[in-house]
Order: C-alpha cells, then sequence, then structure tokens
C-alpha cells in the first residue's frame, strides 16, 4: 500500500479535500502521474466516495493480446535484429520484450498506439456511459484527446525520486535499468498536461 500523500501546498490542502470537491458533481476525471507514484493509491481512496475507477494501463495489455497477430507481423522482424523473441511458449506476448523493443525502436510505439488506442478508447467511453463517477488511471492519456476531452480535469500524482524507485523495485521487481529507462521517458509528463490546457491539481504522494 501506498504512503497517503499530500496535496501540493500551491493547490490544496490534503488529499481528502480533493477526493471530496471532485465528488461533488457527476464528472469525469483522470489520475495521473509517473511510475510508481501512488496513482492507483489514490484511485482507492476516492472510490470510497462513490468513484468508479477503469485503468487504462491495464486495459493497455487486454488491447495489445487483442491485436497480438498484427503486432507480432510487424515488430517480429525488428526484434529479430535484436534477439528477442516477442511470442511466449502460450502464445502470448512477452511484454517486457516488447518494451526492450520499442525502447529500440521508438517509431515502433507510435504503431503499436495506432492500433491499440482505438480499442482502448471504445472501451472507456463505454465505462464513463455505464457510471456516475469516473476516474480513469492512466499514465499518457493526453495521447488520447477524446478521452482527456471528456475530463474536467487531472489529478497528478508524484513523488520523490527515489521514493518511486524503492516502489517501482519492491512491486515490479524491474532491473533498475528498466526502471530508470521508464523514469526517463516520462520526465516530461505533467508538462504533457499543462499544453493541453484542462485545470490540473497536483498531489505530492510521499
Amino acid at each position: 500500500m501506498f504512503d497517503k500523500g499530500s496535496i501540493d501546498s500551491r493547490h490544496s490542502d490534503s488529499a481528502s479535500s480533493v477526493i471530496a470537491r471532485s465528488s461533488a458533481t457527476k464528472q469525469t476525471i483522470a489520475v495521473t502521474g509517473p511510475m510508481a507514484a501512488g496513482k492507483n493509491y489514490i484511485c482507492s481512496q476516492m472510490e470510497k466516495e462513490g468513484w468508479s475507477t477503469v485503468d487504462a494501463d491495464l486495459l493497455v495489455h487486454d488491447a495489445i493480446e487483442l491485436v497480438k497477430d498484427r503486432i507480432l507481423d510487424t515488430f517480429i522482424p525488428y526484434a529479430e535484429q535484436q534477439h528477442l523473441k516477442l511470442k511466449r511458449e502460450d502464445g502470448s506476448i512477452d511484454r517486457r520484450a516488447l518494451g526492450e523493443l520499442l525502447f529500440s525502436f521508438p517509431e515502433l510505439l507510435t504503431v503499436q498506439e495506432s492500433m491499440v488506442y482505438p480499442i482502448i478508447t471504445k472501451w472507456i467511453n463505454d465505462f464513463i456511459e455505464s457510471h456516475e463517477k469516473t476516474i480513469i488511471n492512466a499514465t499518457v492519456l493526453y495521447k488520447t484527446p477524446d478521452l482527456l476531452a471528456r475530463c474536467s480535469k487531472v489529478i497528478f500524482v508524484t513523488a520523490p525520486f527515489w521514493t518511486r524507485l524503492r516502489r517501482a523495485r519492491h512491486r515490479d521487481h524491474l532491473p533498475y535499468r528498466q526502471i530508470f529507462r521508464r523514469f526517463h521517458a516520462q520526465r516530461h509528463l505533467l508538462q504533457e498536461y499543462q499544453k493541453t490546457g484542462i485545470e490540473i491539481e497536483i498531489i505530492n504522494n510521499y
């Protein structure tokens, strides 16, 4: 369980005050932030106030499996260059190998997103229509403008570097090199949301 966070003093006094204000009207909001900042914890606290959460990052995994044949057909030639095996014995995609491949060939990320994001957008839109108060828990929601446009605001969860590193290592058991890569890739995440002009509240989840 993540430690309870506190709201950035420029925005509010506590996480509970954000939750209370967010619960006042029917709406859709986004909870986002870098790896291991504590997004899931914030969502779990808001669920106690009647919110329903859809985890876009988990849906990515489901969508990848749905279009895995297209992904494999497109990506295997690149994977072979890196001596990576994308397909497991059970036929599923090895997501760690896929992550390594996307790091080596960043242009393939755009290709994957073009396959996956339309599916995720439909699933999340369906979820929103069937719930009174929806949280979209997503790291890069700014890449799906149609979904972001449905949100009245973004709650951006952050935490100190070393806290996030400790959490990520304990939770995911990834090599430090891979964690550092993800941290580096997300270093401008807040700025990407600021570019959209949407209201942002920042929670420091120490």
